[in-house]
């Protein structure tokens, strides 16, 4: 599989969105890029505040723009909070360095798009990305 399909993002985010009613998480908006980069799938449940969107969206863009989980580019923004803050100018505000995004890969490591959640903590939010990646059999670039 080299492209995310529109099948295969909605298995993801109903994927999601199941653990995270499971788990008793908050109400929570999911976005998926494609292999570009664009928007594939927005999903915003009942209750969910209106920024979760575009918070979701950030950190799912800054995953896929600089090619790993969004808890790691949170690490680094920590080291260098004057180049975090320059790309997040640079990038028109899509590039939230927060946990809460990973990359969706294809068994061979191709990048396939990210996902982004937010809602709940940074953890909850990569929690749901996990399981709903993970439940539509694709893998993650690189594991919390």
């Amino acid at each position: 599989m080299d492209t995310l399909s529109l099948d295969v993002a909605n298995r993801i985010v109903v994927e999601a969105l199941a653990s995270a009613r499971r788990n008793g998480f908050r109400p929570m908006a999911l976005v998926v890029l494609d292999e570009a980069g664009l928007i594939k799938l927005t999903s915003r449940e009942d209750g969910a505040t209106a920024l979760r969107i575009n918070i979701a969206h950030g950190k799912a863009a800054a995953a896929f723009g600089l090619g790993v989980s969004s808890r790691t580019l949170l690490e680094r923004a920590k080291d260098n909070p004057v180049f975090f803050g320059a790309i997040g100018t640079a990038s028109e505000g899509k590039f939230v360095p927060q946990t809460g995004a990973i990359l969706i890969t294809s068994r061979s490591g191709a990048v396939l798009g990210a996902i982004g959640a937010s809602g709940g903590t940074g953890d909850e939010d990569e929690q749901i990305c996990i399981e709903g990646v993970r439940a539509a059999a694709l893998y993650i670039a690189e594991e919390p």
